[in-house]
């Protein structure tokens, strides 16, 4: 079987809730050992999250955290205690990694700052993933993916004009920008490392990836002067631009019109005669101007309309559309299908269910995924294979509440 990228590299995985878990699963699935280090006594709250498998509620029963936490084992060490924590230290002595997105003062509390880590694991990768990073007014506060949106402006850009902020639907700081921009600064660290023998330590700010995502408002403010407003399903300059309601229950379709030569294109396909649009519409300037005309126009003119199909000839013809899928549509869709994206894996609980794949494949050492752990499901192998406990130690251990 081939060898993957990070096979032999192990982390010690502190990491809880949604950004800092898919970061790891990221290196699991790559071929790292990540060990989750979580504990009975203050779970992760994503293994209270639902969905739970058949809606019944339970901690080794939540796709959400069984999709950010594939390949990983689990070990319940409860870290309050002073035997948790020198475990903790044994485990990360034996470790390339050690990942975290607590507030800087957690792991300095359990005595496992950077500063600590590095004496007696010189050659550590240390990566924190708070909210605001480890310096600064703001570095304690505690804060979730939709905190951060919300904190760095993300919500003031989404929602309908002249009402309030609805937010985007999902928390992209703990989906997009942050798990992934700290998984290839880890990746990058562990190169320096085999080059130069030294470790690194990462201070990853959630707040500042997310920032770059809004890289044209920021621009349009400091080039422009102008503060950046919601605008729905709008564009500054395209237009007609919306989401259109079509035959059935709930069916929707998305339509963008970005340039003149679309235009003659997209009156023909639905069948809008001049009359209904005025001369003007012929040019980018002019459709915006009357945006709000054509989009009444429009949205009677694919009330009939199936929304898959509408979709596939407006996109033969050139003009930008999409059916607006649900849940079962992307699961069902060819193209993901057809890339593998999907990966079936059986669970002692859940049994078999669907997980998101990563999102590149490497064509010569695609990622392998297993299942995601029980709730300290390797707590005592971890024990024996690298913490040097015996049978005996291990029940005492967890007899006083420290393997729990």
């Amino acid at each position: 079987m081939t060898k993957l990228p990070l096979t032999g590299v192990r982390v010690a995985d502190f990491c809880w809730v949604g950004a800092g878990s898919y970061m790891t699963k990221l290196l699991a699935d790559s071929g790292a050992e990540v060990i989750k280090i979580e504990s009975s006594a203050r779970l992760d709250a994503v293994r209270l999250t639902p969905p739970f498998k058949d809606g019944i509620r339970g901690v080794d029963r939540s796709g959400y955290f069984a999709d950010r936490n594939t390949s990983k084992r689990s070990v319940t060490i409860n870290m309050k205690t002073s035997d948790g924590q020198a475990l903790a230290r044994r485990l990360i002595s034996q470790s390339d990694v050690v990942a975290n997105n607590f507030t800087p003062r957690v792991m300095k509390k359990f005595g496992l700052s950077y500063e600590e880590v590095r004496e007696f694991n010189p050659g550590i990768v240390y990566v924190a993933m708070s909210m605001q990073g480890t310096v600064g007014p703001d570095r304690d506060y505690l804060g979730f993916g939709q905190t951060i949106a919300a904190l760095v402006g993300f919500h003031h850009l989404t929602g309908v004009p002249n009402r309030p902020p609805v937010g985007t639907g999902t928390n992209y700081p703990d989906h997009v920008p942050n798990p992934t921009h700290a998984a290839f600064a880890t990746i990058a660290a562990l190169r320096h490392r085999r080059r130069t023998g030294r470790g690194q330590y990462i201070d990853m700010a959630q707040t500042e990836p997310t920032v770059g995502l809004l890289g044209a408002s920021i621009l349009d403010y400091t080039v422009n002067g102008r503060d950046s407003e919601a605008i729905g399903n709008g564009h500054r300059r395209f237009a007609p631009q919306g989401v259109y309601q079509c035959a059935g229950d709930d069916e929707w379709i998305a339509i963008s019109v970005t340039d003149d030569r679309q235009w003659p294109a997209f009156t023909q396909v639905l069948d809008l005669p001049e009359a209904q649009w005025p001369r003007q519409c012929e040019t980018e300037a002019g459709r915006h101007h009357n945006r709000e005309r054509l989009d009444a126009v429009i949205a009677t003119a694919v009330a009939g309309r199936d929304a898959s199909a509408l979709a596939t000839e407006l996109l033969e013809r050139g003009v930008p559309a999409g059916r607006v899928a649900s849940a079962a549509d992307v699961m069902s869709d060819p193209q993901l299908v057809a890339r593998g994206h999907w990966v079936r894996l059986d669970h002692p609980e859940m049994g078999k269910t669907a997980y998101n794949g990563t999102p590149f494949a490497l064509s010569r050492t695609p990622a392998r995924l297993s299942r995601a752990p029980m709730l300290g499901e390797h707590t005592r192998e971890v024990c024996r294979e690298y913490l040097d406990l015996d049978d005996r130690e291990i029940d005492r251990l967890t007899a006083d509440g420290v393997l729990v």
